[in-house]
C-alpha cells in the first residue's frame, strides 16, 4: 500500500453488491484481469474499459453486500483501483479485501466521477476538489498485511 494515493474517481452508490460487482457467471475463474473485464458489468457495462491503474472508487452505503466469495475483490484489483472508499461495507468484503490486500477507507465523500483525489495514509486525509476529508488510521497490524500483499504472504513474510 503506497503512503499516498493519487487517481480519478469513480462513483458508485449504495448497496453494491458482489453479483454487481462481477457476475456470478465469470466465477469460473480467480484471474483478475479476467474478471476484471465484467466489473459492473449489468449496471454499466463500458465502466471497466474506462477505469485506469491507480483509480479510486468511492460507493455509499453497503459496499460489497452478497455473498462471501473473494472473486468481487480480486475484479477491483484486476482493475488496477488502487482505494475503495465507501460510507460502510459490508464486513465479509472487508475482510476479504484486507484479506487481499486491498486498502479500504470507510468515510462519507462528496464527489462526482472523474474528480482528482488525494489519499494521505500516515495524515489520514482525503483532498478532493478543494475539501478536506479526514477518516479513522489504519490499525498497524491491518496496514502490515496490506503492505504484504494480503494475508498469505503476511504469514510467510512473519513465518508464522
Amino acid at each position: 500500500m503506497n503512503d499516498r494515493i493519487t487517481g480519478n474517481v469513480w462513483v458508485l452508490g449504495d448497496d453494491i453488491d458482489t453479483d454487481q460487482i462481477i457476475p456470478a457467471r465469470y466465477l469460473v475463474t480467480s484471474d483478475e484481469k479476467e474478471l476484471a473485464k465484467h466489473f459492473m458489468e449489468y449496471t454499466d457495462p463500458e465502466l471497466a474499459g474506462k477505469i485506469k491503474p491507480g483509480d479510486v472508487i468511492i460507493a455509499g452505503k453497503n459496499f460489497g453486500s452478497g455473498s462471501s466469495r473473494e472473486h468481487a475483490v480480486l475484479t477491483i484489483k484486476g482493475l488496477g483501483i488502487s482505494c475503495v472508499i465507501a460510507e460502510s461495507f459490508a464486513r465479509i468484503f472487508f475482510r476479504n479485501a484486507i484479506n487481499l490486500g486491498m486498502p479500504l477507507i470507510e468515510a462519507k465523500i462528496n464527489a462526482n466521477s472523474g474528480d482528482k483525489i488525494s489519499i494521505d495514509f500516515n495524515d489520514s486525509v482525503i483532498l478532493i476538489n478543494n475539501k478536506k476529508y479526514t477518516f479513522k488510521k489504519y490499525p498497524d497490524f491491518l496496514k502490515n498485511i496490506i503492505n504484504a500483499g494480503g494475508l498469505i504472504n503476511y504469514v510467510r513474510e512473519y513465518k508464522w
